[in-house]
């Protein structure tokens, strides 16, 4: 194997590869996935030079720990935690220069649940309709990662940045998401309606890349029965029988048959991505079409 490679030592609770996701391929029954914090993943490409769509590791909560086999540029971006390269404590949204051999330690996230690393050349595992992402809903894309795994690297496309420090905003005390109620809010009581806009939520710790579970109010439906399965998009609040509401992410399915009462708007989907469990939620209505 070329020395453009990455081995995996530890891969942590949920270590994925990720990039910008493979849209236009709904209509195959296929979600679009990659990094559920799109802007955290662009930005460390850019501090090592990558091109936007190079793919990065994606991991949940406690990190992961790799080691290069040549010397590589590397920025780790996303949720805040402690960096280092052999031990040593390393710098963290910033570029870093780590020896073939060394090992990369990404710690345990201290705000937020996921961090982002990006090597020079990107990861270059093969892609699959387009994308090197992980989908773990369809299982398209490589498997999430293992320790002992050795991922290949592309080569360097250009210069790393020079920055002294970049702007990161801090993972959310408080989530709150812009709605567009509809298209099925009919079938809730105006009592339902309300509950979802005035009443606290929190983020709940079933939440996964597939959907941001929620627990609060139960909303009442004003209809009894089942929608026939329709079309979903990222963002679309769907309210399965429980009444709590789910906010479908990157990886969510295609397809469903519960009524979606509104659709957040995908600026705000960034930050769920990095909202902890208990985390209050709101939502906010921007437009009302009852």
């Amino acid at each position: 194997m070329s020395d453009r490679a990455l081995a995996v030592v530890r891969a942590g609770a949920l270590t994925t590869v990720q990039d910008q996701g493979r849209p236009g391929h709904a209509h195959l029954g296929v979600p679009r996935s990659g990094a559920l914090d799109a802007p955290a993943a662009a930005l460390v490409n850019r501090l090592v030079g990558n091109a936007p769509e190079a793919a990065v590791l994606e991991t949940t909560l406690n990190g992961c720990s790799v080691r290069p086999r040549a010397t590589v540029t590397v920025a780790v971006g996303g949720a805040p935690c402690a960096v280092t390269v052999d031990g040593r404590p390393a710098a963290w949204g910033a570029p870093v220069r780590v020896p073939g051999g060394a090992l990369l330690d990404i710690g345990a996230a201290r705000a937020g649940v996921r961090s982002y690393l990006a090597v020079s050349g990107g990861v270059t595992v093969e892609p699959v309709l387009g994308s090197r992402s992980t989908d773990l809903l369809s299982g398209l894309g490589p498997a999430p990662l293992t320790d002992g795994i050795v991922l290949p690297l592309g080569r360097p496309a250009g210069p790393h940045a020079c920055v002294d420090a970049v702007p990161h905003p801090a993972p959310p005390t408080e989530l709150v998401l812009r709605v567009a109620l509809g298209p099925r809010h009919d079938w809730f009581t105006d009592a339902a309606l309300t509950a979802l806009t005035a009443r606290p939520y929190v983020v709940s710790s079933a939440s996964n890349r597939i959907g941001l579970r929620t627990e609060g109010p139960t909303l009442e439906r004003a209809r009894p029965g089942e929608l026939p399965s329709e079309g979903m998009v990222l963002g679309a609040v769907q309210v399965p029988p429980d009444g709590r509401p789910v906010v479908f992410l990157a990886d969510h399915p295609t397809t469903g048959g519960y009524p979606v009462i509104a659709v957040v708007d995908p600026a705000d989907l960034p930050a769920a991505a990095q909202a902890t469990p208990g985390t209050p939620v709101r939502f906010a209505a921007v437009r009302h079409r009852r």
